[in-house]
């Protein structure tokens, strides 16, 4: 049997394709969208300040893209939070992780957000804070 331009496959090799695919789409998705971001800071300005040098409730949040976690200058973290963060720096993935349910990663942390379910809402959050240099 002949199958044309698709003769080279073997079963199940253009599903994997197509599933490639739609990880390439998804990523993508996940860069997220700094100006829906700021809207959706909103809700962390009540604890976090997107200046530098200014704590509130929680750490500032300017510049903590590639910051070490838990070292916010002028900050008192939880040991918690240090106790997680010990050897880490801030980056996409780990924030995704915190913001999407604060308490069950860093049990007993200060944090008393309840966190973010939307992937898109955390990836444009994530897109906002990258933008705070």
């Amino acid at each position: 049997m002949d199958r044309g331009f698709f003769s080279w496959a073997r079963p199940g090799l253009i599903g994997a394709g197509l599933m490639l695919g739609l990880g390439f789409g998804q990523a993508a998705q996940a860069a997220g969208d700094a100006a829906q971001g700021e809207k959706i800071f909103a809700k962390c300005l009540v604890c976090h300040a997107n200046k530098a040098g200014i704590n509130k409730i929680g750490p500032s949040l300017f510049g903590v893209m590639g910051r070490p976690v838990a070292t916010s200058p002028g900050f008192n973290y939880s040991q918690a939070m240090k106790d997680w963060g010990a050897g880490k720096k801030w980056d996409a993935a780990r924030l995704d992780a915190l913001v999407t349910n604060p308490r069950k990663l860093v049990a007993n942390n200060k944090m008393a957000f309840p966190g973010l379910a939307d992937a898109n809402d955390r990836a444009n959050l994530i897109a906002y804070l990258q933008s705070l240099k």
